[in-house]
């Protein structure tokens, strides 16, 4: 890795582990920054308040935030919890709101993924639907029972990519093979964004802040999972990795 490669912000989840409170983040997202977008991932805890995400993003070339097992606290869309909507992070909630909101004002590339496609909506303004499997006409977008990680990760279905957008721009094609494995989607699409990608039954798969300066994407899926295999998955971080690249060029 040169000395010139990219700082890339990671936010992190909050577990508890043997007595401890540990802010960590997963593998795949890490390993995906820096064998495909040829960067470094920094992990911030969930410790930090506005002016330690601002020292942060002084320094770091992207924000990439990931996918989690834990779901946005309905609270912060204008609904009321339920066993439904959980588990909660509530201090990752906090940390993830104030880093998207500041890095798309100042134009740090941006990479959403999962959790934090649905993170990006609801910073925005937007809100989500829980347990959408039991919705009319929808599939079934959970993680399949499978033994293994790759099974779980499997592609699954196809998105129709929005022709002339910025997600086509990057996979150069007009569907996308995709895997699922969330309950939750995008309900009410936040103003500032716009669709760029659909699976089969309508689930919003992809979006962009319409009016951002630079690079800056949700997904719905996990691309980190085969960045270094798929076509589709590795052209997102490279496209993402170079993005930080021109943005420390230009600091």
């Amino acid at each position: 890795m040169p000395d010139s490669a990219t700082l890339i912000a990671v936010p992190a989840d909050t577990r508890r582990f043997e007595n401890y409170e540990w802010h960590a983040a997963p593998s795949t997202y890490l390993t995906a920054i820096m064998a495909t977008a040829c960067g470094v991932p920094v992990i911030v805890p969930a410790l930090a308040d506005e002016a330690a995400v601002d020292v942060v993003l002084d320094r770091v070339d992207g924000v990439l935030v990931t996918g989690s097992a834990s779901n946005v606290h309905p609270s912060r869309y204008g609904v009321e919890p339920t066993p439904a909507h959980e588990p909660f992070d509530p201090a990752r909630d906090r940390l993830t709101e104030t880093m998207i909101r500041r890095a798309i004002a100042r134009e740090i590339p941006l990479l959403a993924i999962c959790r934090g496609h649905q993170e990006l909506n609801v910073a925005l303004g937007g809100s989500l639907a829980t347990e959408i499997q039991e919705f009319e006409g929808r599939m079934d977008h959970r993680a399949p029972s499978h033994p293994e990680q790759d099974g779980r990760f499997a592609l699954r279905h196809p998105v129709a990519v929005e022709p002339g957008g910025r997600l086509a721009a990057i996979v150069g094609t007009a569907t996308v093979e995709v895997n699922s494995l969330h309950r939750q989607a995008i309900d009410r699409l936040a103003d500032g964004l716009t669709v760029e990608a659909r699976a089969p039954d309508g689930t919003v798969e992809a979006v962009s802040v319409t009016n951002a300066g630079g690079f800056a994407l949700g997904l719905q899926w996990h691309p980190e999972y085969w960045a270094a295999s798929d076509p589709a998955s590795r052209a997102i971080f490279q496209a993402f990795g170079e993005a930080a690249r021109q943005y420390r060029r230009a600091r």
